[in-house]
């Protein structure tokens, strides 16, 4: 199977992110891997529905979530979809297709003192990197940015005057987000300190190794990891847990829906609506200081 075609529709009409690409590029190689292993196949037009569902049977006899399953199936599916737009194939074999059931899963956000207490409570070493990661939390926490946005900053991004940083989202949507005035301080000591590492290569990103290397997504989660350990007994610590932190604090405190949606470069409501759920504390508290039947 070639499929050289859909990743360039992926990029240049999808506008996918590189990340995204190579996502799907594992799904399917793994899907082409069992197809020519099991019957030999190179033309997607002869594969049939049995053979995906066989697939499905292996990833579930090796362990493989149901939830991981659903996206190598979703990615497949996209890839059909393709060739029927471009007239390769006639019928889709996923198109009566269900998905296997997941549990929901539900992210629980660092409470505001669990970020304080990593704030303004631990001792950021004096150096590059003590400065360089303290920026990065406060970073992810004040903005609400995905990972990858974090990693590909450039320093052209950062408006000083403004105040704000240009994200490139996903499918390539820019947005502009402000930034605090403790941010641009915290911003302001990086830059002093990255102005004094001996070599440069990447000198175009913002965030680098102390040997002047672009910083790698890795490494960012290892950072937030490796702090939030020290505040926090959550099994999950990650830069994803600091984006729904940063959403579901401004929705307590009363932010509307429509301008958190819009922070955190979403394309629908639905998306954002996720971290409502978050809120139900705040909910009961005033259910239960204001209903005449709890008086």
């Amino acid at each position: 199977m070639s499929f050289k075609s859909f990743y360039a529709y992926l990029a240049l009409e999808k506008k996918y992110s590189d990340h995204t690409i190579k996502a799907y590029k594992r799904d399917l190689e793994d899907f082409e891997s069992f197809i020519q292993n099991e019957y030999d196949q190179q033309d997607p037009s002869e594969i049939i529905y049995p053979q995906i569902r066989n697939w499905v049977v292996h990833l579930v006899e090796n362990n493989i979530s149901n939830r991981t399953i659903n996206r190598k199936i979703s990615a497949l599916n996209s890839y059909f979809k393709f060739l029927m737009k471009v007239e390769a194939i006639t019928i889709n074999p996923l198109t009566k297709h269900k998905a296997l059931k997941t549990s929901k899963k539900v992210q629980i956000p660092f409470s505001e003192k669990e970020i304080n207490s990593v704030l303004d409570d631990l001792n950021f070493d004096d150096t590059y990197e003590g400065v360089r990661d303290k920026l990065i939390i406060e970073l992810f926490y004040s903005t609400g940015m995905r990972r990858v946005e974090l990693v590909q900053i450039k320093c052209d991004d950062i408006n000083v005057h403004q105040q704000t940083v240009k994200i490139l989202g996903k499918r390539n949507k820019e947005r502009i987000l402000p930034l605090l005035n403790t941010v641009m301080d915290s911003i302001n000591a990086y830059k002093e300190k990255r102005g004094q590492l001996e070599i440069i290569h990447d000198k175009a990103h913002f965030f680098l190794t102390k040997k002047g290397h672009k910083i790698y997504e890795t490494l960012v989660y290892r950072i937030i990891n490796d702090y939030f350990s020290k505040a926090s007994h959550k099994v999950k610590k990650s830069p994803h847990i600091l984006r729904h932190s940063f959403a579901t604090h401004l929705l307590n405190q009363g932010a509307d829906l429509n301008a958190v949606k819009e922070l955190l470069g979403h394309s629908s409501l639905a998306a954002t609506q996720i971290y409502t759920h978050s809120s139900i504390a705040e909910l009961k508290e005033v259910h239960s200081k204001t209903h005449p039947r709890n008086k």
